[in-house]
Order: C-alpha cells, then structure tokens, then sequence
C-alpha cells in the first residue's frame, strides 16, 4: 500500500488512509534501538493514600514538567536525555532517547530516574512500585481536552476507564521492528510472549486499599474498556500474516476518541471509526495529522510506531525495569531463541483474560513462563548487557517467581 502523503496532507480516501498508515507504522531494518516508557503513580511519602497534587507537582518537576501540567513550563530533558510527562491521574512517566545498546539504555535510564527521584523527593513525593495506585480511588488530577473526551468516551462503557486513565502505571518495552524478513516473526512473536510475561511480572493486584483478586488489575482495567482499541492488533492462529494488513485494518476501524478542535471540547459521538470519517461522517475531511493523532488513542498491547512498542507490563518497583526488558530483548534476539520461545507460548495463545485475572497461578501460563524465562536467561549474554546487570535481572526473575506463586502481590 504505497503512500506519498506527507504530514498536514488531506486525506480523500480509505487507500490513502491504508498508505500513510503502511508507511509510517513499521519502519524497517537492523534491530538495533531499544527504549522504555516508565509510569509510576506518584504519593505523598509519609502519608501515601494522600490526593495527588498539580500544584506540588508542578513545583517538584520544575523546568522538567511537561506543559499540560504548567503551561509556561520549558518542559526541559533530564540529563540523561529523558522526558518527563505526567498522564492524568498524575501518574509520572520517563521516556528514554533511543539508545544503541541495552547497556547503555540501563545506564542512561538509572541516571534519570534517580534524578528524577531526587526532584519528586524534595517534595516528599515518592514514585510507586506497582501497576495501580494501591492506596487511592481514581482521581483526575491533569485536565486537557484530550482527557475529557477519552473519559466521556469511556464512561459510556463503564467505570473501567476512569480507572485506567486515573490508577495505572505501566512499563512500555520499544524495540525495533527489524528486517524486512524479520519484523513479521518478531511482531507476531512479541504478541505470543504477552500472556506469559504479563504474568511473571503482574505487580497491581492491590488498588484503592483492597485486595482486587486479579493478578493485574492494570490489565484488566485495559481489557474493561473500548476493545475496538485495546483488544490486540494480533492473535493467532487466525492473525493475519501480514502485521502491516492487520494494523491497517485495526487502525481504520476503531472508533475515533476525539477530534481537535478549537475550544475545550474535543468530543465526538459514539462508534463513529476513522473510515467513517474518510467517508463524511464529521464536518470537514481528515487530514494525515488527524490520522497520526487517531493512532495515538489506540492502545493493543503491542503497538506499531515505526518500531513495536510493548504494552502489556506492569510498573516494576524499584529498579527492576530492567528485568522484563533484558527478556524481551534476549528472547526477540535470535531466530532459534524466538522460535522456541514461541512454541513454548503455543498453549498460551491468546490467553490475555486468564494472565490478568491468574498470573502464573494458571497451570498453563506457568508453564510457558518457566519455559520462557528459562530460555531468556540463558541467552542473556548475547544483549550486550554488562555480567552485573545479568546477574541482577537473573535475581529479579527468581524473586518475582516466587512473589507471585505466593500471592504476595
């Protein structure tokens, strides 16, 4: 689906559409970048189920805070390159620069996290350690018009979304999506690893001071709402073999969360998708802007940016980031790695529900997550990470093992 439409271009049909989409959503070559995306709810450190703060915040992040948070802010980079935002339940997030090696991502990223830390800390805010906020109730804390309309467009499904937008925190994954003759196995392979890693790492069971009952109460939130964009891009065995057609088609058919426009109120009625609009279901024609945002709202736990960004993790606590990041890297690294770690995910497949609501707890999962981390931690050496660092992450498999059997969290 060749495309020559630029940014800011009008769109006057589904084909081109379907182009731009191909052209700007898998970029490939040589897998050699790698970054993450950190959230972290953010809580007073003596009394942590105290209501979030803008304004302390605000005075916290100083030149760092992003705009949507003190719009005369210069919304400056850490030191390590990083960019802070904050999502609106006032969760905190770090975005890497992409790095060369996961050596130096790990590096990089410690350095502005503790700077990070230090800044929220002379504030007497500490960031958090799981996937959802364990002491409070969903909050809004940033309003744009962006998030009023995604939280009108989700209340018309429940309260999952306020949940989601206001109590949740996770870790996004960014590698590339690879060779022309690599990136189909390593898309296809990145959704096969979801269930299980969701489980080895699922770190929200506790939210708003209760025992929830799910091993991922983040997740699960994400599966409450708007399945059009949260469902996955891909499942097998029925997934199109072509992650470029399958993306296309997700994208094109989700409904449209909100629409820019001057003034405060960027919502759009209910179940109307981009392809409506295409065809004239909203005033005006969309432009390859309008697209770039639409995609922006659309959240499946792998998500094709150029590269393939992995959703599906929780928040880890403390520095352990890294842990689930060594393993994607280590099991997405060598054709026979991955394609052992994909047929051991073989009995998994699509086992998203049961990984949030279960984690390892499920015979099945357990199974392919043993299995699975087996795998990575033997081919640890083979991602440039320092002996340490491996060592650390080998540390962190084991002690989230045995946390989650024993439902410690």
């Amino acid at each position: 689906m060749p495309s020559d439409l630029d940014s800011g271009m009008i769109l006057r049909a589904v084909e081109d559409a379907e182009g731009y989409v191909a052209k700007i959503c898998f970029k490939t070559g040589p897998p050699t970048l790698s970054g993450v995306e950190l959230e972290w709810t953010v809580h007073d450190a003596a009394v942590p189920s105290r209501p979030a703060d803008p304004a302390r915040l605000r005075s916290a992040l100083g030149p760092h805070a992003p705009t949507t948070l003190d719009p005369a802010s210069s919304a400056l980079p850490l030191p390590r390159s990083g960019t802070v935002s904050v999502e609106p339940g006032g969760q905190v997030e770090l975005s890497t620069a992409p790095c060369r090696s996961l050596a130096e991502l790990h590096e990089t990223t410690t350095s502005d996290i503790a700077h990070l830390t230090e800044l929220l800390g002379a504030e007497g805010l500490v960031l958090g350690d799981t996937g959802i906020d364990p002491h409070r109730p969903p909050t809004p804390v940033v309003d744009t018009p962006r998030y009023r309309a995604m939280r009108c467009a989700f209340d018309r499904l429940g309260s999952a979304g306020r949940t989601m937008m206001y109590s949740t925190a996770g870790l996004q994954v960014c590698l590339d999506a690879g060779t022309t003759d690599q990136f189909v196995d390593r898309w296809a392979a990145a959704h096969a690893f979801g269930p299980p890693l969701l489980a080895a790492f699922a770190t929200a069971r506790r939210h708003a001071g209760r025992d929830t009952g799910w091993a991922s109460a983040r997740m699960a939130a994400w599966q409450h709402i708007d399945p059009a964009r949260t469902r996955p891009a891909w499942s097998p065995p029925s997934g199109s073999a072509d992650p470029v057609h399958a993306w296309v088609r997700y994208a094109l058919a989700a409904p449209l969360l909100c629409v820019r426009r001057d003034g405060g109120d960027w919502t759009v009625p209910a179940g109307i998708t981009f392809r409506d609009w295409l065809a004239g279901a909203l005033p005006g024609s969309p432009t390859t802007d309008d697209l770039d945002y639409h995609l922006s709202t659309l959240f499946p736990p792998v998500r094709p940016r150029g590269y393939l960004e992995i959703r599906y993790l929780d928040a880890q606590p403390g520095g352990e980031w890294i842990a689930p990041v060594g393993v994607l890297a280590a099991l997405l690294g060598d054709d026979r790695t991955r394609d052992e770690a994909r047929a051991a995910c073989e009995p998994v497949a699509g086992r998203w529900a049961e990984a949030a609501r279960s984690g390892l707890r499920d015979p099945l999962l357990g199974n392919a997550a043993d299995t699975l981390l087996d795998l990575a931690l033997r081919s640890l050496d083979r991602t440039g990470l320092p002996p340490a660092t491996r060592e650390e992450i080998t540390r962190i498999v084991a002690r989230r093992l045995t946390a989650v059997r024993e439902g410690s969290r």
